[in-house]
């Protein structure tokens, strides 16, 4: 007989998501990943930056997506207006900014130097005289939608967009406006490519169900404890076709002895998340969105906007991960950890100690990934059972399936 807690409601009902099985071709199906690059990245406003990357007139980056075979430049006006285009010369198709990022008022195309400025407007061409009605007005980079929200920088690839930014976001635009992003100016940046599907390696982000079992050692003893072996979230959220939870901390945590480095850099709080760093008080904590249940015993929110961008959340330190699809089983991960520059020698060897238990942890998950992605492949199971703390997942296959069967963006979002 089922006892009085276990018949309360889960978070899966909660959110009224269903609890059915999910079939293994949404990760396997290379048809369905061609609907994926068609309706859901082709449609959706994807997250490509921070406004602290363009602090300066002339200042750009350049963002190659694989998923549409594009690489976009954004770039700050001289009048400080955010732009953003193809990176693709008008004369012979080729790429133009070779640079990542830099400053730049001018872009000069290496194979024949046509010139464009960062306005995007081709402003010279060698033997000009040579071409044919060549007008200028109509050869200059070709634009791209772009918008922020909170000062994190957002394109669209549709000519028109069928949905605003704001409108795209909805009711977790809403919900997380306000909040405060402390060092923004200052990411460590981790990139790794995975021989797996988009999905899978961004499902491996979302949940904390598998840290005992693949991070025993680096991440389950700050998440698991006596009272919550198993890693259950504190609260789930769906914000249409976004979604967040909060995990748990284990308040008992305290770094192995045998962990001499940590114990000296922290010895009462996780180098990891960043929680309970000498009671300091962060914005990020005090904005009713963060940790909504305001549980004492909270370590971090997972939020996730559609369709492949997580923006994490802990006390005193908040990160994102990117999963950009490269085919239907290879994906780029990006992670960004914002902090502050270190100033002291200990404030270095922290940031230096925390960077080594990332990097220690994704490696744990890289091996796991892409045995899943396999397993997957060979269709051995045609479904996969997901229990309640793995709702993220639930939910982000639901908008998939959405978005891929949905004739228009408004439907998918209804």
């Amino acid at each position: 007989m089922n006892s009085p807690k276990d018949m309360q409601p889960t978070l899966t009902d909660t959110c009224g998501l269903s609890t059915a099985r999910v079939p293994t071709r949404l990760y396997t199906d290379n048809a369905h990943y061609e609907l994926e690059r068609e309706r859901i990245f082709r449609r959706a406003w994807l997250k490509i930056g921070r406004v602290e990357q363009l602090t300066k007139a002339g200042d750009y980056f350049v963002k190659d997506i694989a998923v549409v075979d594009a690489s976009v430049l954004i770039t700050r006006s001289k009048g400080g207006a955010i732009k953003a285009f193809y990176n693709v010369c008008s004369h012979r198709g080729n790429q133009v900014v070779l640079n990542t990022k830099g400053n730049a008022s001018r872009f000069a195309c290496r194979y024949h130097s046509w010139t464009y400025n960062n306005t995007g407007e081709l402003v010279g061409v060698p033997d000009e005289a040579s071409f044919f009605n060549l007008d200028k007005k109509q050869c200059g980079l070709t634009p791209i939608v772009v918008d922020t929200w909170e000062g994190w920088i957002f394109i669209n690839l549709k000519p028109v967009p069928e949905v605003t930014l704001k409108e795209f976001l909805g009711p977790f635009g809403e919900t997380f406006s306000g909040i405060e992003y402390p060092h923004a100016d200052n990411a460590l940046v981790m990139r790794g490519e995975f021989k797996a599907n988009w999905k899978a390696v961004a499902d491996a982000f979302s949940e904390a169900y598998h840290l005992p079992s693949i991070h025993p050692r680096t991440f389950a003893p700050v998440y698991a404890g006596k009272d919550n072996p198993h890693c259950r979230p504190l609260s789930a959220h769906i914000y249409g076709a976004h979604r967040s939870l909060s995990l748990w901390l284990n308040p008992d945590y305290q770094p192995p002895a045998e962990a001499k480095v940590e114990r000296w850099l922290n010895p009462t709080a996780s180098t990891v998340t960043g929680t309970r760093n000498e009671a300091q008080v962060n914005p990020l904590t005090e904005h009713a969105a963060v940790n909504p249940t305001k549980s004492a015993n909270w370590s971090s929110d997972v939020n996730w906007i559609f369709p492949n961008w997580h923006l994490q959340i802990s006390a005193n330190r908040f990160w994102s991960h990117e999963f950009w699809p490269i085919s239907a089983n290879t994906t780029l991960w990006e992670g960004r950890f914002y902090q502050p520059a270190p100033k002291t020698v200990r404030e270095r060897i922290q940031l230096e100690h925390f960077t080594a238990q990332m990097a220690d942890g994704m490696l744990e998950d890289l091996a796991n990934i892409e045995s899943t992605q396999r397993g997957m492949a060979s269709g051995a199971k045609s479904h996969l059972y997901l229990q309640d703390g793995e709702i993220l997942l639930r939910h982000a296959l639901e908008q998939v399936v959405r978005w891929t069967e949905a004739a228009t963006v408004a439907e998918a979002l209804a």
